[in-house]
């Protein structure tokens, strides 16, 4: 079983990519390329901040972007 720490920053570089193609797709893509972004800013704040629970806010929340 993997923890927090180091899944968190796995699924942020997948979010990452996932984020460049949502910017890739153009105009259509812009919506949820700002949302992805949003999401991103607070999982990169979570983790600089080391609010645990926060953390995991954030871990869920990018979980959910496909």
């Amino acid at each position: 079983m993997s923890s927090l720490g180091e899944e968190f920053p796995i699924e942020q570089a997948r979010v990452r990519e996932v984020l460049g193609i949502y910017k890739e797709i153009g105009p259509a893509g812009a919506f949820g390329a700002m949302n992805i972004e949003i999401a991103l800013r607070e999982a990169d704040q979570a983790a600089v901040s080391g609010d645990l629970i926060r953390m995991m806010m954030a871990y869920e929340e990018l979980k959910s972007i496909e």
